[in-house]
């Protein structure tokens, strides 16, 4: 996989991401199925934390980042839609600079030994990022619903 290739899947994603939620408006932001959940701003944050997660861990020298409890406490801090947008727009354009500043060879290595897919290539990162930031977007869209309204096909006008 080159690193256009991973930096094209990153613009793919964060455009259906935006596209999915984008009748979430910033008076939704505290907004929770029940309490507990996250909030919109918390989960569109989260989305973005786990960008940054993901393609600062492919290369971290020990790995990915296993502070679970301290990562669930800086999205929880996040309480502004607007502001969790610029987040993920952020993320992602990090994620397109790391991706252009390797090689397709250094996405080739192995991910180090470990329970976040030791073993295998750096590149792997690439499917788990488009697995987790759908899987997101859906519960938005989920979220979108109980407010009311319709949250449009991601898919489409590419």
């Amino acid at each position: 996989m080159t690193s256009a290739d991973i930096a094209l899947s990153v613009d793919v994603s964060r455009e259906y991401f935006n596209r999915s939620t984008r009748e979430l408006k910033e008076e939704n932001s505290s907004f929770a199925p029940v309490p507990g959940m996250f909030t919109v701003a918390a989960l569109v944050a989260h989305t973005a934390q786990t960008i940054d997660w993901f393609f600062t861990g492919a290369f971290a020298a020990a790995g990915f980042d296993m502070d679970f409890e301290r990562m669930d406490r800086e999205v929880r801090a996040c309480t502004s839609l607007d502001a969790a947008r610029v987040l993920i727009n952020a993320a992602s354009d990090r994620a397109k600079a790391v991706a252009e500043s390797h090689s397709a060879e250094e996405w080739a290595v192995p991910l180090p030994p470990g329970p976040i897919m030791g073993g295998l290539p750096r590149h792997a990162i690439v499917s788990a990022l488009t697995d987790h930031t759908a899987h997101h977007r859906g519960a938005l869209s989920v979220y979108t619903r109980l407010l009311g309204r319709v949250p449009p096909m991601p898919y489409m006008d590419m």
